[in-house]
């Protein structure tokens, strides 16, 4: 095989124009799976996996402004720190109940805001965002261990079809990470 022929790692974000939304979202998730096999870090695959959703939602046009993580932090892991993402700089620590990361946080449920503007209590990282999805990510014994955070900068930028991909991207990263 020459070296053009060869697959890179960096060939994970690269996303055929012509696929559904679906079979983006899909390939993210057949992606991570790939590039956390036999990798337990959480800091290394959550860092692989922002750039996973940052490029898979530019590849679909969706104005995405901030994809990463937070994660549990604190002796009753009631807070969230700032984890792997790719965007702006944003919140160092957000408190669980606080906010749409804090609110999926506590709830354990996935959070979809068409406009954040509307949302009591949003914390605005970046002015910017219009709309969020935020994914908590949960641990075998029902506890948050992280949350996925993808903003955008057009209302009403995700959907059910998001929920449901990034609800199986947070299984997925529940068991591939070690978060202690």
């Amino acid at each position: 095989m020459s070296s053009s022929d060869e697959f890179h790692h960096a060939d994970h974000v690269n996303y055929a124009s012509s696929l559904s939304k679906e079979e983006i979202l899909q390939q993210l998730l057949l992606s991570y799976e790939a590039l956390s096999d036999e990798q337990t870090n959480w800091i290394c695959n959550l860092s692989n996996a922002s750039s996973l959703i940052w490029h898979a939602y530019k590849s679909l046009g969706v104005n995405v402004n901030w994809a990463g993580f937070y994660v549990a932090q604190g002796s009753g892991e009631d807070t969230l720190l700032l984890g792997p993402f790719q965007g702006k700089v944003a919140c160092q620590m957000i408190q669980f109940g606080k906010g749409v990361c804090g609110t999926a946080a506590s709830t354990m449920e996935t959070q979809i805001v068409k406009d954040v503007n509307n949302y009591p209590g949003h914390i605005a990282c970046d002015g910017e965002t219009k709309s969020e999805i935020v994914v908590p990510i949960i641990s075998n014994d029902c506890k948050t261990l992280a949350v996925i955070d993808i903003d955008c900068l057009d209302y009403k930028g995700f959907d059910e079809v998001d929920k449901k991909f990034l609800e199986k991207l947070a299984e997925l990263i529940n068991k591939s990470c070690v978060f202690k």
